[in-house]
């Protein structure tokens, strides 16, 4: 077990490396060649400036915590070739889905991590990223699951700390008790402003927002998502 996978274990990690579906050859081969060249390596330190970690030259960075089958991610990089994206996603059929996008659309901007995304979050350096996404994370909805869930005072600390002056954490979720979850924590972190006005604002979708298909399925089992957006002040 490598020194990433014990301290993943001695936190207690939110997410766990489980697989569904057995990965085709074609996966598994992705694995061994293309992941290594993308994934985050935390035994190294962090540089200072994060565009040497990107193959393309990129002016800004933004995370997406649990890209889930990459659909977000990969749209997103796409749609903005000039910011470096950093995917985390310990499932490994997801990432298995993340790199077979990546490799057929030859999308240059997105790099990889397979593990916690708090161990990366503490990696990174401070002020670093214009944007944290966390969408439709595991809402663990039993009430002695509720520690398990991402959005905690530590994490908010952690994401506080490597959003830059103005940066955004965005939160979207179809599960009622996370979102007023996340608002009642996120009030109690005075670097964080929610910054809705109106009730669309946080009822309809951000702009540019392609969906997923976790998304396509609470909509059709008629859960009401919710799209927050909190600044750092």
């Amino acid at each position: 077990m490598s020194d990433i996978d014990q301290e993943h274990r001695r936190r207690g990690a939110l997410y766990g490396r489980r697989k569904g579906k057995p990965l085709r050859a074609g996966q598994a081969e992705r694995f061994d060649t293309l992941l290594p060249r993308l994934k985050i390596d935390l035994t190294t330190p962090a540089p200072d400036d994060l565009r040497t970690l990107f193959g393309a030259p990129v002016d800004e960075f933004r995370l997406e915590i649990g890209f889930g089958g990459g659909e977000h991610l990969l749209h997103e990089a796409e749609q903005n070739p000039k910011t470096g994206f950093i995917g985390v996603e310990p499932f490994l059929n997801g990432m298995a889905k993340a790199l077979a996008g990546i490799d057929e659309r030859k999308i240059p901007n997105i790099r990889l991590f397979d593990n916690d995304a708090a161990l990366l979050l503490d990696w990174l350096p401070p002020g670093c990223l214009s944007r944290v996404d966390l969408l439709y994370p595991d809402p663990w909805p039993k009430k002695r699951q509720f520690k398990r869930r991402f959005v905690s005072p530590e994490n908010l600390k952690k994401i506080v700390r490597a959003l830059k002056s103005g940066g955004e954490f965005r939160f979207a979720s179809d599960i009622e008790s996370y979102v007023e979850w996340t608002l009642a924590h996120v009030r109690a972190q005075p670097a964080l402003q929610w910054t809705a006005e109106k009730a669309d604002d946080w009822r309809v979708a951000w702009a540019g927002w392609p969906g997923t298909r976790y998304e396509a399925k609470a909509i059709r089992e008629t859960r009401t998502p919710a799209y927050l957006i909190f600044r750092k002040i």
